[in-house]
């Protein structure tokens, strides 16, 4: 995932702006970490650079 993704990456649940941890980064790609919503607490991740913006309760 590219960092500038951010600026338009939103809470699926809340529409809440996202918080970024990363945890694994390849020059200018994040490939491992964690998106987190700071209104309603809800983490997505980041794996593979894909971030899985399901919400919760429809994640594998």
């Amino acid at each position: 995932m590219r960092p500038d993704l951010m600026e338009i990456l939103r809470c699926p649940v809340c529409r809440g702006a996202l918080t970024l941890s990363v945890r694994t980064q390849d020059r200018e790609e994040i490939v491992d970490g964690t998106l987190t919503c700071a209104k309603c607490h809800v983490d997505y991740p980041i794996e593979d650079g894909i971030p899985d913006l399901l919400p919760p309760d429809e994640r594998n």
